[in-house]
């Protein structure tokens, strides 16, 4: 689907009171920490709505590929959610995406919220549906994480006023400016979105990428892939999250500089998104733009709507 911006689907925007479903997409999760993730987002003046079924195990999957699934299309339809958040990352999100319903999703759009692995579902959705989607924390990552990133969850979904981040520790690759929608994303998870009707076209994006657990040549091997494969073909500017346990990071970025040799965008590193204790919220979808010298990423609209 073309995902140009006269066809973004815009959430509505959440207000206290409001229900947010919660989703188990990808593995199970760790009840306590879930708890506390409960307890966050209801600190914040919402209401949440935990399925009886959420809690099945199968395996490293948070139940059967049509059970996970058939709860986040239940989350969409039911008309008491205004918003989905997810339990946990983990594994196991690309087995289910051939089984949402999309065109429930289209018909009943609504702010859909997670990462690492559930990255395939927010492309997804931003791809196929043309739903602007949350790149931030899952319910049992919410009770670990910074103030800063609680509040940068909470304004995502709820300020009229469009995000701003501004870097505190940027480190610029590559200078330049780059205005585009942004798309982001863990590395991993999208390099295994390539040749699936679920792949989404970079081209012309903002790309913010982050992973956690992937060395250095596993890295090189991902971004290699992608390359060749022609997905940076195009594309607006490159913005790198956190790499956590990928080893050195003078070794990613060099891989990067690499990589990119040649291409004339912006790149910037050090941006507060991924799997450290700062995992500030991106929209998918939405314009902003990317400063590699300032080290900013502002966006030029609130990614929520009424």
């Amino acid at each position: 689907m073309d995902t140009r911006k006269n066809l973004l689907l815009i959430p509505p925007r959440l207000h206290s009171g409001d229900t947010i479903g919660i989703a188990a997409p990808a593995s199970p999760f760790d009840r306590n920490r879930f708890d506390q993730g409960v307890g966050v987002l209801e600190s914040m003046g919402f209401r949440t709505f935990v399925p009886d079924d959420l809690f099945k195990k199968n395996g490293y999957l948070a139940g059967t590929d049509s059970h996970r699934a058939d709860l986040v299309n239940r989350l969409f339809a039911d008309s008491s959610i205004q918003a989905i958040a997810c339990a946990r990352g983990g594994f196991g999100s690309l087995r289910m995406l051939s089984l949402l319903d999309f065109q429930t999703i289209i018909e009943k759009p609504k702010i859909f919220i997670g990462f690492s692995d559930i990255s395939a579902v927010l492309s997804a959705l931003y791809t196929r549906c043309g739903l602007v989607t949350f790149h931030g924390p899952t319910v049992a990552s919410l009770g670990d994480v910074t103030p800063e990133t609680q509040e940068a969850m909470r304004l995502a979904i709820t300020s009229e006023l469009p995000p701003e981040i501004w870097l505190q520790n940027g480190i610029t690759l590559r200078p330049g400016l780059a205005s585009a929608p942004v798309l982001c994303g863990n590395l991993t998870t999208l390099c295994h979105l390539l040749g699936t009707p679920f792949e989404p076209s970079l081209k012309g994006h903002i790309l913010v990428l982050e992973d956690r657990g992937e060395m250095g040549y596993r890295i090189d091997r991902m971004l290699t892939q992608m390359k060749i494969a022609g997905c940076f073909d195009g594309i607006a500017g490159l913005a790198l999250g956190s790499f956590e346990a990928c080893g050195p990071i003078n070794e990613i970025f060099e891989i990067v500089d690499n990589i990119f040799d040649g291409y004339s965008i912006p790149i910037l590193a050090g941006l507060d998104v991924g799997h450290g204790r700062s995992n500030l919220t991106i929209p998918l979808g939405i314009d902003a733009t990317l400063d590699a010298v300032n080290h900013s990423l502002t966006f030029h609209e609130s990614p929520t709507a009424g």
